[in-house]
């Protein structure tokens, strides 16, 4: 028997199953199925996500909420490309809610469907791949990662797809994208705008007007609009213009339009081919009032260029926007006076708008119920009347500054600055300036001073300081309260509004009234503020501050220390000495009103005669009561002081704060009338100057040596009058005993009055002089030198020596 032999087993079954239907009934079972290896389950899969997911929002976010999403875009790079058209499908339908949007730029899908956009991928896969990338496009990073990963030119390829729903997507991620600059010049390089043009002719609005807002947006660039000509792309858009069925196209189309000709350059060749000539037939075709807006506003925008408005000007622009003035829609009206507000910076324009009649047009609106138009009325008007004194009369001819001095009181900023701008064009006229004060303007200017709004107060400013060259306006701005906020915006650091707010001062400082009541208000410390600062200050600046204590001598000579022969001293000056820069000079009733001090007194100047003195005649008028030391008719502090006690003793009480009042010199008007009897007789310059300061000298206590000096007891004597006028203030008259600089002061005050010239000149130290001009030779025999020589008068130790400025006996009476 043989041996047994184990048979060998059989190999495993070859056969496979038929294929079996299945059905998924739950979204989570299809979901489940995303991952399976059989391409025919795959298919139906997808399918049925689709299907399921086009449903509604609730579904797509249900299918996020089972781990669909990352399946899907798996799925989209299969190699089956039936798979990868139906989970595009799946994809692209749940791609537009917000949740799935957020959980795509999560996986970074974008560089996957940018692949599978070549012209040799399936239209579908086309459609819905540019649906996904369409809702995608909305959010800037995912802009940013579609061209980086170089998604525009098969998007570009696209436009030309024979699929609209393709053309559609792709021109809407395409108009996503050049919301960006980088985008816009790209498809310009990529050869974009032939595709855009060709998309104006399709059957599909949407697409149309996806397309006209895309050109809107590329045709900023200059080397686009140049393609965009090139192409015929203005001769396009004015077919649509004149083509009635495509008026919904209208407005946008005039965008494109507007962007085509802001250039002067594609303007002027535009023009060449009668475009610019069909542009106004089109402005003036009768429209629905929406597209006659646009129109005019595309106006607006080409006119925005120097050389556009000049050209435009040429075309008769002027004649077609007096017309539309006429129209009954208010979009419209206010369109045109946007429009002739920029064509007013051609200078021609505007003498054209005030021969066609335009100007009393505008004015009319002014009275119009709408916000807007009159808004756009009153730009209008402010620029036609800007350095135009014709258009400024004819807007006064049409009571239009009466309307504008009303509009003032408004609600909206920039009608009002708008109206404040235009009044202080025309107030540059006296007629129209005085009728402008007479209608109340400087009362509404004075409430605009407190606006918060730049404009309004450049404007208000400027024109207050138009108006403020009539007194009556200075007087009525001091009445209104007006000048405290006009010194409070030199705190501003606005340039313009500080500008025109020190202009305004310098204007209204010419009343030294309202020169004086700006100082109380702090301004001359703000004002060397703002000269002391590198950015703030400015010639106006500069101005106002000359304009303040050209108008305020004290001040002057207490911040400066000199006045000039043309500074005239009159009544009222009072000298407080010599104050630190930022320091408010307090004004003469304030100091008057203020406790006896150990301080130096305050020196004032007053040749008035006060009626209501109660004095004897001719008591301080007798020469030959005199002083011992002085040798003059001086008035007695005590004396005077007994006799205003005993007039208030019998004066009835009185309940009211009596106003204050300068204290009379009497001394110094016999001083002044003396110097004008001595003085005027004398026809040498030389020998008025030292009769004046013998004159002087003699009324200060005479000649002093010079190392006698220290004895001269003029301390003790201010002391006393001080103590006798229970005053701070004292009267120049009064002072018997005065140095450098009480002398010095009383020469250029009497010098003022009889009118020869000097200066006043505050040195340290108490010391001060009086420069004076004075030509060497003899005049009697013509032997007068060409020019005249400087010359410091003495007053102290030789009065009426004459020293040569720069000398050592000058230098040596300057200083100790």
């Amino acid at each position: 028997m043989g041996k047994k032999v184990k048979k060998e087993s059989e190999t495993p079954c070859k056969e496979t199953f038929e294929p079996l239907p299945f059905e998924g009934k739950t979204p989570a079972t299809v979901v489940l199925l995303l991952s399976s290896p059989e391409e025919d389950i795959l298919v139906k899969a997808c399918e049925a996500i689709h299907l399921f997911a086009e449903k509604g929002d609730e579904n797509k976010a249900c299918l996020l909420g089972l781990g669909a999403l990352e399946p899907l875009c798996q799925l989209i790079t299969h190699i089956n490309k039936l798979v990868r058209r139906n989970a595009f499908m799946a994809l692209g339908s749940m791609a537009n809610n917000g949740d799935v949007r957020i959980a795509l730029k999560k996986i970074d899908v974008i560089p996957s469907i940018i692949d599978k956009l070549s012209l040799e991928e399936d239209i579908v896969v086309h459609e819905f791949a540019t649906l996904c990338l369409a809702s995608l496009s909305v959010d800037f990073v995912c802009k940013v990662q579609i061209f980086d990963n170089k998604g525009l030119p098969p998007l570009i390829q696209l436009l030309s797809s024979p699929d609209p729903d393709v053309r559609k997507n792709s021109l809407e991620i395409i108009f996503n994208l050049v919301q960006d600059h980088q985008s816009r010049l790209a498809v310009h390089e990529l050869g974009g705008i032939p595709p855009l043009l060709e998309l104006l002719k399709s059957d599909f609005p949407v697409i149309q007007h996806l397309a006209l807002r895309t050109l809107q947006n590329v045709t900023i660039d200059k080397d686009t609009c140049n393609t965009f000509r090139e192409e015929q792309g203005f001769e396009k858009l004015m077919d649509i213009l004149k083509n009635m069925e495509f008026r919904d196209l209208h407005a946008e189309a005039l965008q494109v339009v507007a962007n085509c000709v802001s250039d002067s350059e594609s303007l002027q060749l535009i023009h060449k081919v009668g475009g610019l000539t069909r542009l106004m037939e089109f402005v003036l075709t009768p429209n629905t009032p929406e597209i006659q807006s646009k129109a005019v506003k595309c106006i607006a925008r080409v006119a925005e260029s120097s050389e556009n408005r000049k050209l435009l000007h040429e075309q008769s622009v002027e004649k077609v926007l007096v017309e539309l003035l006429s129209v009954a829609d208010i979009s419209v009206k206010t369109a045109t006076c946007q429009a002739m507000s920029v064509m007013s910076f051609h200078l021609a324009s505007k003498d054209s708008f005030r021969d066609l009649g335009g100007i009393p047009a505008v004015v009319r609106l002014l009275s119009n119920d709408s916000l807007v138009l009159r808004e756009a009325a009153t730009q209008a008007l402010s620029n036609l009347t800007n350095s135009n004194q014709l258009n400024a009369f004819a807007v006064y001819n049409a009571e239009g500054h009466e309307i504008l001095v009303q509009q003032l009181y408004g609600t909206c900023p920039r009608t009002v600055g708008n109206s404040a701008a235009t009044l202080g064009n025309m107030a540059g006229q006296e007629v129209i300036r005085c009728s402008v004060l007479s209608h109340g303007a400087i009362q509404a200017l004075v409430e605009l001073l407190k606006s918060t709004d730049t404009e309004v107060l450049v404007n208000t400013t400027l024109c207050l300081a138009v108006l403020a060259c009539e007194s009556e306006a200075r007087a009525e701005l001091l009445s209104a309260s007006g000048l405290q906020p006009l010194v409070n915006l030199l705190h501003t650091y606005q340039k313009e509004v500080l500008q025109n707010a020190c202009w305004a001062i310098n204007v209204c400082a010419t009343d030294v009234p309202v020169a004086v009541e700006i100082c109380k208000f702090g301004a001359l410390e703000l004002l060397q503020q703002i000269n002391q600062s590198v950015n703030r200050k400015s010639s106006f600046s500069r101005l106002a501050m000359i304009s303040l204590l050209n108008s305020n001598l004290s001040v002057k000579y207490s911040l400066t220390g000199n006045l000039a022969s043309t500074d005239l001293i009159s009544d009222g000056f009072y000298d407080a000495g010599k104050v630190p820069a930022g320091q408010r000079i307090l004004t003469l009733e304030e100091l008057s009103k203020q406790p006896v001090n150990e301080q130096r007194p305050i020196i004032v100047v007053n040749t008035a005669t006060e009626e209501t003195v109660d004095a004897p005649e001719g008591r301080h008028s007798n020469p030959s009561e005199t002083d011992t030391s002085s040798k003059r008719d001086r008035r007695t502090p005590r004396k005077k002081k007994e006799d205003d006690k005993q007039k208030d003793e019998t004066q009835p009480e009185s309940h009211t704060e009596k106003p204050w009042k300068m204290m009379e010199d009497v001394s110094l008007q016999v001083l002044l009338k003396e110097a004008k009897e001595s003085i005027f007789s004398l026809s040498d310059e030389r020998e008025q100057c030292a009769a004046l300061a013998g004159l002087v000298s003699e009324a200060m206590g005479g000649a002093v040596e010079m190392e006698k000096l220290h004895e001269f007891p003029w301390l003790l004597h201010l002391s006393e009058l001080k103590f006798l006028l229970q005053s701070n203030v004292v009267p120049i008259g009064l002072i018997n005993r005065g140095i450098y600089c009480h002398r010095a002061l009383l020469f250029k005050c009497l010098a003022d009055c009889i009118g020869m010239s000097c200066t006043l000149v505050r040195g340290e130290y108490n010391r001060a002089w009086n420069e004076v001009l004075l030509f060497d030779g003899n005049p009697s025999r013509n032997e007068r030198s060409s020019k005249p020589c400087r010359y410091i008068v003495d007053l102290m130790h030789q009065p009426g020596s004459l020293l040569t400025d720069s000398s050592p006996a000058a230098v040596q009476y300057q200083t100790i």
